[in-house]
């Protein structure tokens, strides 16, 4: 197979641009590629990143695992499992570690704080 060669036509293009134009061009295509990364990103989540985010607030990864697949079953991951520990924190006025082992214990009181702030899907 023959592949196209593509570089006269882009040459020609392109000769025609000085090199802050280029460098410009480049930018602006790049951007144009990545941009749908970030939104992707941005509006996307998965178990393997909320357990990350809650391992980065000091859980442990058993405590993480537990409290995720928790948020996954109520279908709260896409508040952040992360959101649900920090809600949690705030009302109950404890760190994170702490918090999460409530939330992995099943702790009733943990629970319908999340509740009361999403409703529960269980």
């Amino acid at each position: 197979m023959v592949r196209e060669d593509t570089f006269e036509h882009a040459h020609i293009y392109l000769s025609g641009l000085t090199d802050e134009e280029l460098k410009m061009r480049f930018w602006d295509l790049t951007q144009e590629i990545v941009d749908p990364l970030v939104e992707l990103a941005r509006t996307h989540t998965s178990p393997s990143i909320e357990r990350s985010v809650l391992m980065r607030m000091g859980i442990d990864s058993q405590t993480c695992v537990a409290v995720v697949a928790e948020c996954e079953k109520r279908t709260l991951l896409g508040h952040g499992a992360g959101h649900v520990v920090l809600v949690c924190m705030q009302a109950l006025d404890l760190d994170a570690p702490a918090v999460a082992r409530k939330l992995a214990d099943g702790d009733a009181d943990a629970w319908e704080i999340v509740d009361a702030k999403w409703g529960s899907a269980k």
